[in-house]
């Protein structure tokens, strides 16, 4: 290229109409998956930590999505928030037609919606531990425990292959629902191959598999814990979840997941992990999926209200770098603000 003054840069920075025509990355509605927490309770409740967030009892949820689909956003991931006395040590209450996020989604297809459902597949949010799987035998007695330390230092593990088969159980009742991905997120070994073979026997080949591949131990998780009401009730999880620390590992994660049947991977966090996500668009041909985490959107809000930072203006320049780095489908709670200030 020639060097200045021949070349002058700011030639095509000059307006909005010159900005838009040279832009090499794009991003619209058609990108965005809008989480949605729904609940067997009769009332909607305002999640304190995300502004704009809410619990969605079913019928509401589905007057919600509706709304949302009018707006121009056409997927939508669902989470459970299960009543107390629902929950037991295996998460059972997941695999029940009428658990929340089962039921929204049969009348969501009774609708009529033309929209993608997304279900996260964890127990999580079904265990009355807080744990993403069955505990191993010898930590059973750690349930209740609120020391935040397992028995013994280390009891109240995740029984890894027991957990395989109740994901295989969940799944196929999604898929029977009306899900149209299923997404194991709670980073069991063998799941994704667990889900298919469930999924296959069961005769839903076409229900598609969401990974949540490469999902990093973050402190950033906390307001997501209290909108799905899933916090442990002792210890964390480090032992299941990937090490920050760790800059290679995301490479084992994705090439077991993806010779296992995944047909969809995803990176959480998304803001903080731009490196990350941008390299796993590079080793893989599947869709790259981001989420851009309940924490990293809280931080905004909150840096917003004190008048830090304009909230529009960083909530597009931090999804913008989402997509900047790679990500082809961005889970965001900003998914209805953005519908809109992408219009503008």
């Amino acid at each position: 290229m020639a060097d200045f003054p021949t070349q002058r840069l700011r030639r095509l920075r000059r307006s909005e109409a010159i900005r838009d025509a040279v832009a090499d990355v794009r991003l619209d509605a058609g990108m965005l998956i809008q989480p949605v927490f729904v609940t067997a309770d009769a009332a909607i409740r305002e999640v304190a930590s995300m502004p704009g967030v809410r619990q969605w009892p079913v019928s509401a949820a589905l007057e919600a999505i509706g709304r949302w689909h009018q707006a121009g956003l056409r997927q939508f991931l669902l989470f459970g928030v299960t009543p107390p006395d629902r929950k037991d040590a295996r998460g059972s209450f997941a695999a029940d037609a009428m658990a929340p996020v089962n039921d929204l989604m049969t009348q969501v297809r009774k609708a009529g919606l033309d929209v993608v459902l997304y279900a996260d597949l964890c127990l999580c949010e079904y265990t009355d531990h807080g744990h993403c799987g069955m505990l191993e035998a010898h930590g059973q007695a750690a349930v209740g425990d609120t020391s935040g330390q397992p028995p013994g230092g280390r009891g109240g593990l995740v029984d890894n292959d027991a957990t395989l088969a109740l994901l295989g159980q969940v799944a196929t009742m999604q898929a029977r629902c009306g899900a149209d991905v299923v997404a194991p997120s709670g980073m069991m070994d063998g799941q994704v191959a667990a889900v298919r073979a469930a999924l296959d026997q069961a005769g839903f080949g076409h229900t598609a598999i969401m990974s949540y591949s490469v999902k990093y131990a973050s402190s950033l998780y906390g307001p997501f814990r209290e909108a799905g009401q899933g916090g442990m009730t002792f210890g964390d999880r480090r032992g299941y979840q990937m090490d920050y620390r760790r800059s290679r590992e995301w490479r084992s994660e994705l090439r077991a997941d993806l010779k296992q049947g995944a047909d969809m991977v995803m990176v959480k966090p998304a803001a903080t992990y731009l490196d990350i996500v941008h390299q796993v668009r590079q080793a893989c041909d599947v869709p790259v999926v981001a989420y851009h985490v309940s924490g990293e959107y809280a931080m905004l809000h909150a840096a917003a209200q004190r008048g830090w930072v304009d909230l529009k203006a960083a909530a597009l320049e931090t999804t913008w770098a989402i997509r900047r780095a790679g990500a082809d489908l961005i889970v965001t709670y900003f998914a209805p603000d953005l519908v809109e200030w992408l219009k503008d």
